[in-house]
């Protein structure tokens, strides 16, 4: 609508783990088997079953909120091309030497039987001991607790005191750190600790990272299960013991009595033999993080694993870089110290997983035929199996044939496809004319909890990969979550498929939902009985451009977005009231005897056309303001604004007497000359309001817009309002009066205390006269607005007079009627009603009353600056100004409400 050359392309990621999960679950619920009692190809086949029934959801879901995407672009991570480009992306930065495979600790999800990367792992605060409830475990696991336990010093008679949150890993111990600096410890340097368990001699080492006022001071070291103790056994050449395994289980390493013992099963079998041992010192309250799998729930377990890495540290530094010289904008700005923090003390990232589901690894590990084993591996990567064989043969001197290769059986991070998709998605590694065209990209618009997951890697590979970065800007919107402003999330049963939002849905099916997901019967229990307290009901239709208009009245670049329906119910309402204005608008222009021109040719005549005119240059160019810093919310309030209290509320309730003759209920001219105007002007705003509102609704609005084609003068070459230009303020220049606009703004507050004095006299059909005492500049202003302060004030005619002796030749100074009710519009113009039957005395008291108990303190707390002692010396002389103005002003409200409280009493 703008003229820019836009393209949007829809795709989805294959969802490794997730996916994963969800199939196997589904796999043992209705056919009782595991993965493991599949092929690998025959397992694949179930989750390309499952994905080609479900797959679609999402896309189902993007096409009823009216996405304007290129569904003939659409791509899935796992489609043919993808991948192609996903294995061409490995090689090359293994060819670089940013990939590269290393024995080291990595997260371990025992539940999912994987890998997860560090910003995969959810960090529990727990104050002190707390039970978590844990996959695979039927009681809750306590957390927060500090063991300590003696070590007996060899050939000493002493022992060391060792603190740990972990005592099912010191069957792993290998040393026992203290800090150089301890003086407790420093005749123990050098010595030897002898295992209760294991009888290896464990040596006593120092090291500064040791901290000394923690537990004893002195700390077990554990190099296979604990991610310092690892970085520790580097520096002093210690060895790597495993005593936990990938199901979660105790090793046999660790003897016969806890091997295939549940991890935290053994925690209290290794107490209770310290305590037998009599080498239990205690326990103690700890405060503690827990590391916690942000996929499944389950306590992460630190293993020592040989996997591949990305090194990141220089793409990190280039990222920052990207940033700070104004080549990568990121919006809201504060992120920008986010993404510098985390950026700035990044760790290689992980990218094996030990899935089915996924682009399995493109390296080989080699095997070369007649060579003798050896513990050192020989790994190979490429575009094919043949090429890595190919390489294999020149990097190992051998033929082709004398190579046996086999593929890594694990699995790419998810993330790592997904962070290649703002150029894989046009064809790279291919130079093709999308990529010319389309890459890189102008913006991303993404949630921020996302910043590190996918931003950082788009960012990252793309840099490196194409030499440009993906996109120049990053917007991250807010969180959806519930009205109660908990995150989103199936276990709580708060959910809300925005489909069911746009045709509605029972609560009946919202269970069954529930009922058909992959819930443990716990979380089963707990999402329904939500369900059944926020949703008693179910959810009503809404439709798609009421929920569309609920989401962009937020403010997407601040605090997370908490929906309900309550408020979608609301913009259904508002889509309601744009039905009834098209209505009205389609009545008036039936008789119309010529075609409406264009905006640019109208010329507005009378101060409400004017007005309204004003008023709508003024909205568009609020909206190209908003917009162009993508304050989405700002524009949606403009246009709502201006279409309910500006178009509806009072263009629209002026317009009726001009166009309508209501008492005999038939559509009659008044005035020929001004119905015309008048028909031009509501047209124009009908119309071009609908094209500002098009991109937020856009299926109302092209229906209604539609509907007011025949009355265009070329109606014909008008297909679809997404076609047609969008409004810009530089064409309605010739609109703006920013002085009427300013004046308007009086008139409606006389409108607004003309009708509370009406109210208070219960006046519903009569239209009473009004005197108006006010200044000449408002006298002037109310005269020009004359008939739209009768229409809008239900009076039927209005007296003003100017209390300075300054009136207008126009006005008939006429003194208002004694023992009026008086209303106040500001300091210089007060309303006067004669009282009428029925007038309700205790109402109106009330409301004087209340009036003056507000007005009264702020009195009182100007003058009491006034009148401080240094007030003439340190305020500037415009401050004392303006503060003696407001005295006065609320002198004179306060004096007219107390004249016009003794009236009503003598009533």
């Amino acid at each position: 609508m703008q003229g820019y050359r836009v393209l949007w392309v829809p795709g989805c990621d294959h969802a490794g783990i997730a996916t994963q999960t969800v199939v196997e679950k589904k796999l043992l619920r209705e056919k009782g088997k595991r993965r493991q009692d599949f092929t690998r190809e025959e397992f694949l086949q179930e989750v390309w079953k499952w994905k080609n029934e479900k797959g679609d959801e999402i896309y189902q879901q993007l096409r009823m909120l009216g996405s304007s995407l290129d569904w003939s672009r659409a791509c899935f991570t796992m489609d043919p091309g993808f991948s192609r480009a996903v294995t061409a992306a490995f090689v090359r930065l293994c060819d670089s030497g940013l990939v590269y495979r290393s024995e080291a600790l990595v997260n371990w999800s025992c539940a999912l039987q994987s890998t997860i990367s560090d910003i995969e792992v959810d960090s529990v605060e727990v104050p002190g001991p707390t039970a978590l409830s844990v996959p695979g475990y039927e009681n809750k696991v306590e957390f927060g607790s500090m063991l300590t336990f003696a070590y007996p010093v060899e050939d000493h008679n002493s022992e060391v005191g060792v603190s740990t949150t972990r005592p099912e890993t010191m069957l792993g111990d290998v040393a026992v750190a203290v800090h150089p600096d301890d003086p407790r410890y420093q005749a123990l340097h050098g010595k030897h600790c002898r295992h209760p368990f294991t009888n290896r001699l464990l040596p006593i080492i120092t090291d500064p990272v040791v901290d000394m006022k923690l537990g004893t001071g002195a700390v077990k070291v554990t190099p296979a299960h604990d991610h310092t103790d690892f970085l520790l056994s580097l520096r002093h050449s210690l060895p790597r013991i495993s005593v936990i395994g990938e199901d979660g289980t105790m090793m046999p390493s660790c003897g016969q009595w806890l091997e295939g013992v549940k991890r935290f099963d053994a925690r209290q079998m290794i107490v209770d033999a310290l305590v037998e041992k009599k080498l239990f010192r205690g326990k103690q309250d700890h405060a503690m993080a827990v590391p916690v799998c942000s996929r499944s729930g389950d306590i992460i377990e630190p293993l020592l694993k040989k996997q591949w890495f990305v090194r990141c540290d220089t793409m990190a530094k280039k990222a920052v870089q990207a940033v700070e010289d104004g080549h990568l904008e990121i919006i809201p700005q504060h992120f920008t110290k986010t993404w510098r923090n985390w950026m700035s003390n990044i760790s290689d990232w992980c990218i094996s997983r030990q899935l089915w589901w996924g682009h399995q690894i493109p390296a080989y590990q080699v095997q070369l035929t007649g060579s003798s084993s050896s513990a050192e591996e020989k790994w190979v990567w490429g575009l094919s199996a043949d090429e890595a064989r190919r390489r294999a043969a020149v990097k190992y001197g051998v033929k082709p044939e004398e190579i046996t290769l086999r593929q890594d059986p694990d699995v790419l991070d998810t993330w790592f496809s997904s962070g290649l998709f703002p150029f894989a998605m046009l064809g790279w590694p291919e130079q093709t004319s999308d990529l010319q065209h389309f890459y890189p990209n102008s913006i991303l618009e993404t949630g921020s909890d996302l910043i590190f997951f996918w931003v950082a890697r788009m960012v990252m590979l793309g840099t490196e990969l194409t030499g440009q970065l993906p996109f120049k800007q990053v917007l991250f919107h807010s969180l959806v979550r519930d009205k109660y402003g908990r995150k989103m999330s199936k276990s709580l049963g708060n959910v809300i498929d925005p489909l069911d939002f746009i045709h509605g849905v029972s609560l009946q099916r919202l269970q069954e939902k529930v009922k058909e997901g992959n819930l443990d019967p716990r979380e089963h229990l707990v999402a329904l009985e939500a369900q059944r307290k926020d949703f008693p009901k179910g959810i009503p239709q809404c439709g798609t451009d009421a929920l569309r208009l609920a989401l962009c009245s937020h403010k997407i670049q601040g605090e997370d977005i908490s929906l309900s329906v309550s408020e979608v119910l609301n913009c259904r309402h508002f889509c309601n009231k744009m039905w009834q204005t098209l209505r009205f608008t389609l009545g008036v222009l039936e008789n119309s005897p010529a075609p409406m021109g264009t905006p640019e040719e109208m010329v507005t005549e009378g101060s409400m056309e004017r007005w309204i005119c004003s008023r709508l240059y003024s909205t568009i160019l609020q909206c190209e303001q908003a917009l162009e810093v993508y304050e989405v919310h700002a524009a949606t309030f403009a246009m709502y604004s201006f279409w309910v209290h500006s178009l509806c509320d009072v263009y629209i309730e002026y317009a009726k007497p001009v166009l309508l003759k209501q008492d005999k209920g038939t559509v009659v001219q008044t005035d020929p000359a001004h119905s015309d105007i008048t028909k031009t002007v509501l047209f124009h705003c009908v119309s071009l309001s609908l094209a500002l509102l098009s991109p937020f609704m856009p299926f109302i609005t092209e229906e209604l817009w539609q509907r007011l084609q025949p009355f265009r003068s070329d109606p014909g070459t008008q297909t679809s309002l997404c076609l047609q230009p969008y409004p810009r303020s530089s064409q309605l220049v010739h609109w703006h009066f920013p002085e009427v606009e300013k004046n308007f703004l009086f008139v409606q507050e006389v409108v607004r205390v003309t009708r509370s004095l009406r109210a208070q006299c219960g006046l519903t059909k009569e239209k009473p006269d009004l005197w108006v005492e006010c200044s000449p500049s408002q006298a002037r202003i109310l005269t020009d607005f004359g008939s739209a302060v009768l229409t809008l004030g239900r009076i039927s005619n209005f007296h003003i007079s100017c209390p300075d002796g300054a009136d207008l030749p126009s006005t008939q100074s006429i003194p208002p009627p004694k023992g009026s009710l008086i209303g106040v519009v500001d300091h210089t113009c007060r309303l006067h009603l004669p009282p009428q039957s029925g007038v309700i005395l205790d109402q109106q008291l009330l409301q004087l009353s209340q009036r003056r108990s507000k007005l009264t303190p702020k009195l009182e707390q100007l003058l009491d600056r006034l009148r401080s002692s240094d007030y003439q010396t340190k305020v500037p002389d415009h401050i004392q100004q303006q503060t003696a103005k407001k005295v006065l002003a609320l002198q004179q409200e306060l004096k007219t409400i107390e004249d016009q409280m003794k009236v009503l009493e003598k009533i």
